[in-house]
């Protein structure tokens, strides 16, 4: 190897992000086949960064039955590309603009006095699902505000300003399958579910469980379960093989030679040993490639791994190629499924201290920088 710096550029294409729907469809029908009642898919986040609509629909052709997402907003976008499944939105302000989520047929999570008011007032007839807050401190109403929310409620029904038709809430420890506090948590809801049939509620929908839920407590299903994080393939509890459905590859747009002690990247936090050859990701913070997994993450090049090293960028990343023969133009794999030996959303996550959540919804959020290609799935009629 020739220890003079040499710089080898040419023109090559853009980071490219594949979205595998048919990895979707596989883990829908799986997670279906574990719900012991209907599953609703969550497509909050632009799916997970997969894409709202395309997930929604795939998982809808492999046996969701309903939509669910954060706001408002988001469940518009899935009106306006056609979608007509039901639509659950469950975290908006008070003064939302509740006739545009009405007129829409999308149903609203109420979790306090002041939503139900508000959305009696000024959107009669809405669809509405209570949202309890199970043990979270979080999103729902408290205990202590439940039956009073529930009369309410009922007193908005009788006079056909809401449809009362879900009841909800969020477990906070089912991704550690056998955690007490899950336990804790269906009980609450158990309760808060009791409380509403004696205020004379009926509601056709009580669902508790996502992801982790479903696939590991089957106590917590009640009659739906929402499931996001595990369409894409992700499993928080670690319990269950999905199929990851995100490809990220980039192509290297730099090759330079570096001789021993060459210092790389802001504050050289890494030093070559020994003369190397470096490549020049165009990829990021800015991104998404998370810079905390700076100094620890790898990437599959030539069919081996390879580590970045120095500090990820804004805008760039260099990886460490060693003896390798390339030039600038070869594909280099950043994340994925982790068939041939890539690095998966869960190892990004690990050596970045957080989720594969965090790493997937910040993929691509640069606009322009990223191409998104979508690979369709081979839906099953239901006929």
């Amino acid at each position: 190897m020739a220890h003079e710096p040499v710089c080898v550029t040419r023109p090559v294409a853009h980071p490219t992000l594949t979205v595998d729907l048919e990895a979707v469809a596989a883990n829908t029908r799986r997670l279906a086949a574990r719900a012991s009642g209907e599953l609703m898919a969550v497509v909050k986040a632009d799916g997970f960064g997969h894409g709202a609509a395309d997930v929604a629909r795939t998982a809808l052709g492999a046996g969701a039955t309903a939509l669910g997402v954060t706001t408002l907003a988001e469940a518009l976008a899935l009106r306006e590309v056609g979608l007509d499944a039901p639509v659950l939105s469950w975290l908006n302000p008070v003064d939302e603009d509740w006739r545009a989520a009405r007129d829409a047929g999308v149903e609203i999570a109420v979790p306090s006095l002041e939503h139900l008011d508000a959305v009696a007032r000024t959107a009669p007839g809405t669809r509405v699902h209570l949202h309890l807050d199970t043990g979270m401190a979080r999103d729902g109403a408290a205990p202590e505000e439940w039956a009073r929310l529930c009369r309410a409620a009922r007193r908005a029904e009788r006079r056909h300003a809401v449809s009362v038709v879900g009841l909800m809430g969020h477990l906070a420890t089912a991704d550690t399958p056998g955690d007490p506090r899950t336990a804790m948590g269906r009980a609450r809801f158990a309760w808060g579910s009791g409380v509403a049939r004696v205020c004379g509620l009926r509601p056709r929908q009580r669902h508790l469980a996502a992801t982790s839920a479903t696939l590991t407590d089957p106590a917590s299903h009640h009659t739906t379960v929402r499931v996001g994080a595990g369409l894409v393939g992700i499993d928080p509890t670690g319990t269950t093989e999905l199929a990851g459905a995100l490809t990220l590859t980039a192509p290297l747009v730099q090759v330079r030679h570096v001789r021993a002690g060459t210092g790389v990247g802001y504050d050289h936090t890494w030093t070559a040993p020994a003369a190397t050859r470096l490549g020049l990701l165009p990829l990021g913070y800015g991104d998404g490639l998370p810079r905390a997994a700076s100094g620890r993450a790898e990437v599959l090049v030539a069919g081996v791994r390879r580590p970045l090293v120095g500090r990820v960028s804004m805008d760039t990343a260099v990886v460490d190629l060693g003896d390798l023969p390339l030039a600038a133009g070869t594909t280099v794999t950043v994340l994925g499924p982790g068939h041939e030996g890539e690095p998966t959303a869960g190892e990004w996550a690990r050596w970045s201290g957080t989720i594969a959540h965090e790493v997937v919804t910040g993929l691509g959020a640069r606009g322009g920088r990223t191409e998104r290609v979508v690979r369709p799935a081979v839906l099953r009629s239901l006929a």
